[in-house]
């Protein structure tokens, strides 16, 4: 169990990600914070020990933290598949015939919006990028408080992700296959999914699409 877990973490400690990674600055909280959540996540502890809010820390900052590793994983995880999925392969952004998302932020695309798979998802990217490098929204000074719609945001942020894994698992999964990936994905999945589920941060409907497999990998 060990070696695995320690394989996971060099798999998802590569550089190949889709986009740039969002690291946290040395010698700041949300950096001691990161180091050890990603120590207890290698050290072989049980995934759902692992989500648990360490004693005297704030549930803001962990969750903070959380979002910013979980856009960097999954950044990574559809990095090992995005040139098999084209507007060609993926002209929509679905998760299997009964699922399909539509894209909207408020800005470019005021109404939801049906676009290819890879296009949504580079825009969703893009956008979590955003966010979580707006200090105001995610403040890095010890001490500056989180805003009043800081948990809408990390919901929302979680809830896109939450899509990748769908499109990925549905339509790519045998690519993952393929490189040898699948223990790590669901390992990542795993931690994600007892992460949201330990603090409600998405609605038990969004998770739907993966509810089979889920029940069968998250015990």
């Amino acid at each position: 169990m060990a070696g695995a877990r320690q394989a996971f973490a060099q798999f998802f400690a590569k550089d190949k990600t889709f986009k740039p990674k969002k690291r946290f600055e040395s010698g700041t909280l949300k950096y001691n914070l990161h180091k050890q959540a990603n120590a207890s996540l290698n050290s072989g502890i049980d995934l759902k020990e692992v989500v648990k809010l360490p004693p005297g820390e704030d549930v803001n900052d962990w969750i903070a933290v959380h979002v910013v590793d979980f856009f960097n994983r999954i950044n990574l995880l559809y990095g090992t598949i995005f040139e098999h999925c084209t507007e060609q392969t993926c002209p929509t952004m679905s998760g299997g015939p009964k699922y399909e998302y539509h894209w909207c932020d408020g800005v470019n695309y005021k109404r939801p919006t049906a676009l290819p798979a890879p296009q949504y998802i580079t825009l969703l990217m893009e956008w979590v990028e955003a966010q979580i490098n707006d200090e105001n929204l995610f403040p890095v000074q010890i001490g500056k408080p989180f805003p009043k719609n800081y948990l809408g945001i990390a919901k929302k942020i979680l809830k896109r992700l939450f899509r990748v894994f769908v499109h990925v698992y549905i339509h790519h999964f045998d690519k993952l296959l393929a490189i040898g990936a699948e223990a790590h994905v669901n390992t990542c999945y795993k931690h994600f999914y007892y992460f949201v589920t330990e603090y409600n941060l998405i609605d038990k409907k969004e998770l739907e699409p993966l509810r089979d497999m889920t029940e069968r990998i998250c015990h």
